[in-house]
């Protein structure tokens, strides 16, 4: 059976409110809150945008989902966890600085805005989930421990998935730093000499202190790189890149296996909304102001994790005429997470635009 993708249209240029006003008709209509019970603990689990960035969910759309939740008289709050790579995001008190600063907080949005320390032991579980690439997923507990998840994503391109929606933002976005290192751990990223400039770009971001300047030219180290593609993400002249040949497409099963870790037990009791506005190039993390690569579409909501993501792939590809993700990341495939994700039985390719207005 097709699993059924709600959808409401949203044109370039529509203010805040007119956004908001089709937002709660799409979730009024979709039901898709509806398994929502008086006095549950629902976390909601979005991106609260870097710094310097603005192609996350807008809170004020977040807060239109908030109100809905607690219409049913429940507990909830709004939850991102710390990133591998340097920036204000990889620890607790500058990432809630940086959500304020974006329209998170409590006294807007009307719940707490939490985001766990991983560095201390309570607020990380491991998993055992025995799968191809991952035995043991290290994710935040407060993602396992709820009645419920309310997964609200930016759909846009991503510089080592293709593309990122729903699953990435569940798989990547729910781990500790640990979890998300364990991901990125295999990619190696090369130099090629013939296109570096020697500007240390790399040099500056990269959280580990792998890359040095020798003779004008970027050397990484590999015992030291953890992977995390912050050098590919700021080169300007294309002279950093993950060796595809030799298998770093495996972050996207990686991926996937830690969506598994997080939603296998919660089935019926998940919604996903992806928001196909400012769809640009890069994920959210790039720290400047990725401009758009399609017009704006649209918002979904489902109770399915692939099937949500695959709509938005052809969405996005059937307004832009051709396959913008291919033409953008020639070299990722941006399909390999759905595939996989339907074999490890989160969700289906199969699905059922519903239309509203």
């Amino acid at each position: 059976m097709k699993s059924k993708v709600y959808f409401i249209k949203v044109k370039d240029g529509e203010s805040v409110s007119v956004i908001s006003d089709k937002l709660r008709i799409l979730l009024e209509e979709s039901k898709v809150l509806d398994f929502i019970k008086k006095d549950n603990f629902i976390v909601i689990k979005t991106h609260f945008g870097e710094e310097g960035n603005r192609g996350f969910v807008r809170a004020e759309y977040v807060k239109v989902i908030v109100e809905e939740i607690l219409k049913k008289e429940t507990k909830a709050v709004i939850s991102d966890t710390n990133t591998l790579y340097r920036g204000r995001r990889t620890n607790t008190i500058e990432h809630l600085g940086l959500a304020k600063e974006h329209g998170f907080y409590k006294e807007k949005l009307g719940i707490e805005v939490v985001i766990p320390d991983d560095t201390k032991k309570e607020n990380t579980l491991e998993i055992e989930i025995n799968k191809r690439f991952v035995k043991t997923a290290k994710v935040a507990r407060l993602f396992l421990e709820n009645d419920g998840l309310v997964i609200i994503s930016h759909f846009k391109g991503h510089l080592m998935t293709g593309f990122g929606g729903a699953l990435k933002n569940i798989g990547m976005g729910c781990a500790t730093r640990q979890g998300k290192l364990a991901q990125h751990s295999d990619i190696s990223p090369v130099v090629y000499k013939n296109k570096c400039v020697g500007c240390a770009r790399c040099v500056e971001v990269c959280p580990a202190g792998a890359i040095r300047i020798i003779e004008k030219e970027s050397f990484i180290d590999n015992n030291k790189c953890i992977g995390c593609a912050s050098c590919i993400s700021v080169c300007s002249f294309s002279a950093i890149d993950v060796a595809w040949e030799k298998g770093a497409n495996t972050i996207n099963e990686k991926m996937v296996e830690y969506a598994f870790a997080i939603i296998k037990n919660k089935k019926e009791r998940l919604a996903f909304l992806n928001f196909l506005i400012k769809i640009t190039k890069e994920c959210d993390c790039i720290a400047n102001d990725d401009p758009p690569v399609c017009s704006d579409i649209g918002i979904l909501a489902s109770w399915d994790p692939v099937a949500i993501d695959k709509a938005g792939f052809d969405l996005v590809n059937h307004t832009c005429g051709r396959n913008i993700f291919k033409e953008l990341h020639p070299k990722r495939d941006a399909l390999r997470q759905l595939r996989y994700a339907v074999r490890l039985g989160l969700g289906s390719l199969d699905y059922e635009l519903m239309e509203l207005s």
